[in-house]
């Protein structure tokens, strides 16, 4: 039951197996109804025919009895007696009365006759008939109601069988009521439900199994995909090879575009885990030159402390502290640290970074209007940290000149660091941007630095919702323009 395969199977078959025994027994109700209407049609007519001939006065040993097998007859009066049954009739149920033996007249031991009787009986009938409140036909008449119909059984020549008796009444013409009862046989309704409720339940078990075995075969094949994706995700799991992929199959289905995605997450894990790998080694790599040289002025002061460089020592240990420090804010911008929502004014931000900037060897300018609204929305400290590292960009590679600028922009405010160094060259204007990446590498490593301040701002103002881009300054050197959405 855990496979998908088995609950599809067991899961169709149910539902083919529900509607299959709902629309078996909605037809056989139908067939056994149509049937059950035939035949008391045959009954019906079987009953007027002989309800006819009592009508018109027919005497009852004279009475057309046809196909006494198939219809038999049983005729009662207003007391319930038979007083005609059918030849071969030898015991019936349903009618309402058992007896098939037909009772005599009271005034003679010969069969009654409808049109025999005195004068004084023909009185009294026709004073019954006055005294008659419409629910029963009149003389010579039958009766224009829906017959009642009813179950029962007759035993005709020995033989017993279900019938279906339709009674129907009929007023002689001497004013006597009979009720006439005529049967139709069931077995031809019977045969026909049973025949087919004994093909369905033949077929039910064996259309079953085809659904079950054709769900299965079909999920199967269906999910082959998945099994395919499922083996190789396990064996790139085994290996840790994340440059494999999972086979995609060839339809436009959801399986296809199950893989297709499970290989674009490869993808992504594979560059994710490969950058970090890699920020990992340049990392280490970066550490080791101060900790060694921090190491070996230490080891030399021990031997001989009159050879004690107290300030290299100092600046190895304030480059290991930007170092750690610049790592750590990495660390939480990857970790999805959100920049908070404080209003922080950029115009005054970089008034006040640039004020404290005293021992920059390159006097900065600042371009912010008077009485212009800067305002936008986020981390007053990472804003800051951006704002230095374009300054000491800017600081490092400027001849003689370094210019700041604050502007509003649309709906959001630039911020613009110039300088009237070399500039960046074109194709690798993006480049700059990646972490560990220096493109002054003949410089020496204090001067140059470690190649993560440009990254560290680019993601600080991604997190703000702003980008970061470089361009050519109108001073010929770099020009690098923040753009941060204007506070609402």
């Amino acid at each position: 039951m855990r496979s998908v395969r088995a609950r599809a199977a067991i899961g169709a078959t149910l539902v083919v197996a529900v509607a299959l025994v709902a629309a078996g027994l909605a037809v056989l109700l139908v067939l056994r109804a149509n049937l059950i209407d035939q035949t008391d049609l045959q009954a019906e007519v079987a009953a007027r025919e002989v309800a006819g001939q009592l009508a018109t006065g027919t005497p009852y040993d004279e009475l057309e009895l046809d196909d006494e097998e198939d219809h038999p007859v049983q005729v009662t009066d207003e007391e319930g007696r038979t007083v005609v049954v059918s030849k071969d009739l030898r015991a019936v149920t349903g009618t309402g009365t058992s007896g098939v033996t037909p009772v005599p007249p009271a005034s003679a031991g010969a069969s009654p006759s409808p049109g025999e009787g005195d004068g004084e009986g023909d009185g009294d009938d026709d004073s019954a008939d006055d005294d008659d409140d419409g629910s029963r036909p009149g003389r010579g008449e039958v009766s224009s109601d829906d017959p009642d119909f009813s179950d029962g059984t007759a035993t005709v020549d020995g033989t017993t069988a279900d019938y279906r008796f339709a009674a129907v009444e009929a007023t002689t013409p001497d004013g006597v009521t009979l009720t006439v009862y005529a049967g139709a046989p069931l077995a031809a309704e019977q045969e026909a439900v049973n025949t087919v409720r004994g093909a369905m339940l033949t077929g039910l078990p064996l259309l079953l199994v085809v659904v079950a075995g054709v769900t299965w075969l079909v999920t199967r094949r269906a999910l082959r995909p998945v099994e395919g994706i499922r083996r190789e995700m396990a064996a790139i799991t085994a290996s840790e090879d994340l440059a494999r992929r999972v086979p995609e199959p060839g339809s436009r289905d959801e399986i296809a575009a199950l893989a297709r995605t499970t290989n674009e997450t490869l993808t992504v894990l594979e560059a994710s885990v490969e950058r970090q790998r890699r920020f990992v080694a340049d990392a280490s790599h970066e550490l080791r030159s101060p900790i060694a040289s921090l190491r070996t002025q230490l080891e030399v002061a021990e031997a001989h402390p009159e050879l004690l460089d107290l300030p290299g020592a100092v600046a190895d240990t304030v480059r290991l502290q930007v170092l750690a420090a610049d790592l750590l804010l990495l660390a939480r911008l990857d970790a999805g640290e959100k920049p908070g929502s404080a209003t922080v004014e950029l115009g005054a931000l970089v008034r006040e970074e640039v004020s404290q900037r005293t021992g920059d060897r390159i006097a900065v300018g600042v371009e912010v209007p008077q009485g212009g609204a800067f305002e936008v929305n986020g981390s007053r400290g990472q804003l800051s940290r951006v704002i230095g590292n374009l300054l000491d960009n800017a600081q490092r590679h400027a001849e003689g000149s370094v210019a700041v600028s604050v502007a509003a922009d649309g709906r959001g405010v630039r911020v613009e660091v110039r300088d009237d160094g070399a500039g960046v060259p074109e194709d690798e204007r993006e480049r700059i941007f990646e972490r560990f990446v220096r493109l002054d590498d003949a410089r020496s490593r204090d001067d140059g630095g470690a190649g993560l301040g440009l990254a560290i701002a680019r993601d600080v103002a991604a997190r703000h919702g702003g980008t970061l881009t470089v361009d050519r300054a109108a001073e010929g050197g770099a020009a690098f323009r923040l753009w941060l959405p204007r506070s609402a």
